[in-house]
């Protein structure tokens, strides 16, 4: 009988073993499969968080302006007899443009030449004679003539001269407006001149800006036209007065342009840095998610768990305090230090937590100006 009871309870104990280890063994799996389907790493782009120094700016949008410019005409009428210049080239001060047909004003002023040569002939030869010869004023008369003929001359020549249209001053000309042979009367516009290297930029700003501004101060033009490009200068004048209506004042600078590519007329942006540098840490504004309960960044911290080369770190997510802007950076008051990983591109895939993969291998613009390229 008491064997009978020892089998039974030994059985009944392996029975409960077995059970408790199933279900040991079935926990142990439920684990393994629930492992399995945790998310697997996300791929995102990430920078590291710095230091930069920076100075407030001031913003404008501006006009060029050329520092001479001007529609060359003349100033007699005549029909065009030459064409000395092509649209589109550079000519220097006192370049011969145009010439307008002057047959009849060479003609007179030939004859004028004469007339003023026979009456200087005349007064030196009474005034060669001796004193009771020619009376004092027969010579006022001879000598009186004379300058009435060497004045006609000299307006003859101007006049002359008008029909020699010539450049005002070094710069580069615009598209050629007559023809050979057409009849132009005086003030006709002929051809536009503008002096491009220097140049202006005129631009506004308000008015609570100009104590921090000053004559001499550097500015940095751009113009989509050239996306590339910035041109340097600086502020050449101030204007005497707010403008009433805008309450704004007008300020020039004067802009290097070798490369003659600023035009007068373009339409340019103006920055100005004022104030003393301040240093922050700056992050891409791609990094920065912005919702109505905060801006919040994904920080990349290492990761201790997981094969080597499959994971990277975690993103831990975090509130930042955002500053001034700058181009595609932005500044951080709070919430990121310097040297800590940011992740850049792939956020909305991520939660507190996530595993992350890192893949720097396309970087989006981190400039001051960032400008788009073309493949």
């Amino acid at each position: 009988m008491i064997k009978r009871m020892l089998i039974m309870l030994v059985a009944v104990g392996i029975v409960f073993a077995a059970v408790f280890g199933f279900q040991a063994f079935k926990q142990r799996m439920i684990e393994k499969a629930i492992a399995a389907l945790q998310n697997p790493p996300q791929s995102v782009s990430t920078t590291v968080a710095h230091f930069e120094d920076w100075r407030s700016t001031l913003n404008a949008v501006g006009s060029v302006r050329a520092i001479n410019g001007t529609d060359v005409s003349p100033q007699a009428s005549g029909t065009v007899s030459a064409l000395h210049f092509r649209s589109g080239t550079n000519v220097k001060k006192g370049d011969l443009l145009v010439e307008l047909t002057a047959d009849a004003d060479i003609a007179r002023l030939n004859a004028l030449k004469a007339t003023a040569r026979l009456a200087q002939l005349t007064y030196e030869r009474h005034s060669s004679l001796s004193t009771n010869a020619v009376t004092q004023q027969t010579l006022d008369s001879d000598q009186a003539t004379l300058k009435n003929a060497e004045a006609q001359v000299a307006e003859q020549q101007a006049l002359l001269d008008y029909k020699s249209v010539r450049a005002p001053f070094s710069g580069r000309l615009g598209i050629r407006r007559v023809d050979l042979g057409q009849y132009i009367a005086a003030g006709t516009p002929i051809v536009t001149l503008q002096q491009l290297d220097p140049i202006h930029v005129d631009f506004h700003l308000p008015q609570q800006s100009l104590a921090n501004i000053s004559v001499g101060q550097t500015v940095d033009v751009t113009t989509d036209a050239y996306p590339d490009a910035s041109f340097d200068g600086k502020i050449s004048s101030i204007n005497s007065e707010v403008d009433t209506e805008t309450r704004t004042v007008l300020v020039r600078a004067t802009v290097g342009n070798a490369s003659e590519r600023l035009l007068p007329g373009m339409f340019v942006n103006v920055t100005i840095e004022t104030g003393e540098p301040k240093r922050y840490v700056t992050l891409p504004r791609t990094a920065i998610s912005y919702n109505s309960y905060g801006d919040i960044v994904y920080l990349v911290e290492k990761h201790e768990q997981g094969k080597a080369g499959e994971v990277d770190g975690v993103a831990r997510q975090t509130f930042v305090k955002t500053g001034p802007i700058r181009g595609n950076e932005v500044a951080l008051l709070d919430g990121v230090e310097s040297g800590d990983t940011v992740v850049t591109a792939g956020q909305m895939k991520l939660r507190h937590g996530s595993p992350v993969k890192i893949n720097n291998e396309v970087q989006l613009p981190d400039e001051r100006n960032p400008k788009l390229t073309e493949e």
